[in-house]
């Protein structure tokens, strides 16, 4: 039997290549920008093109780039999965009336309903619950066997989204690892300075300076790109979250307490 998804694939793959295509483009635009002619160097530590340049261009920046988008993606469409999964609110999957009760004789014609105001409107995390919750309810014809799987189905919901961001939490850590990977290899460069012949101070001096600005541009590239992922990575987590807990309540309120259970007192309610 297979297993069926109740959500969207993020398509990864495809993500990291329109996250290369992207990078690529506004990198070749940003060297042509700061590599217009320029008379003569500023040394004064004024910003000029050529100095933006060597802080946001480099092989360690392009990465961290790379991996920023590729993770900014990623997110965005989880965000947009989200957005779609709260849309099976406002379909017609339970009875809403005031008072109105479910037998467990009408679980399979709502299970039909529920299959038919879903249909051609893609994997559903509240219908895949409320579809396992009456089919539970038309073979027990137990309220509190249909309470825990509300509560396993929704807890399996969340370890699939938990799941899911593991790439991007790997992309997250990744990316200031590859900024200190550059801050390494430039003080690594204005170390073996010291065993330079060059006998000009100034150019001596010059070149190790450009070292440790290298060191330290890729550092804080990295940093900066980090820290503005890492809060798209919480504000998807939690909306992603707070889906769940929706979908819990909306199966507490219109399906649990609706339940029409031989003994009540042995009813059961999502906590």
């Amino acid at each position: 039997m297979s297993i069926r998804s109740s959500q969207r694939s993020t398509r990864e793959f495809f993500l990291l290549l329109l996250a290369v295509a992207a990078v690529g483009g506004i990198c070749v635009a940003l060297n042509y920008w700061t590599k217009t002619p320029i008379v003569k160097v500023d040394s004064s530590g004024k910003w000029t093109p050529e100095r933006f340049g060597r802080l946001l261009l480099g092989p360690e920046q392009i990465a961290c780039y790379c991996f920023f988008t590729w993770a900014c993606l990623i997110l965005g469409r989880r965000e947009a999965e989200v957005r779609r999964q709260r849309s099976a609110f406002g379909l017609d999957l339970l009875p809403t009336e005031e008072g109105a009760r479910i037998l467990p004789e009408d679980a399979r014609p709502l299970m039909r309903k529920v299959d038919m105001n879903a249909a051609n409107r893609g994997p559903l995390i509240l219908a895949t619950m409320v579809r396992m919750a009456l089919g539970k309810f038309a073979m027990s014809r137990s309220a509190p066997d249909v309470g825990e799987v509300v509560r396993t189905q929704a807890d399996v919901e969340q370890y699939r989204m938990v799941s899911g961001m593991t790439i991007v939490q790997y992309l997250l850590w990744a990316i200031p690892a590859i900024g200190f990977i550059g801050t390494v290899r430039g003080l690594a460069g204005s170390f073996t300075m010291a065993s330079s012949d060059e006998q000009d101070l100034s150019r001596f001096m010059g070149e190790a300076s450009r070292h440790l600005n290298f060191a330290f541009d890729c550092t804080l590239v990295a940093l900066v790109l980090s820290v503005i992922a890492m809060y798209f990575l919480h504000y998807v987590q939690r909306n992603e979250e707070n889906l769940i807990i929706d979908c819990q309540q909306y199966c507490q309120e219109h399906l649990l307490l609706r339940l029409y259970d031989p003994q009540p007192e042995h009813a059961s309610v999502l906590q």
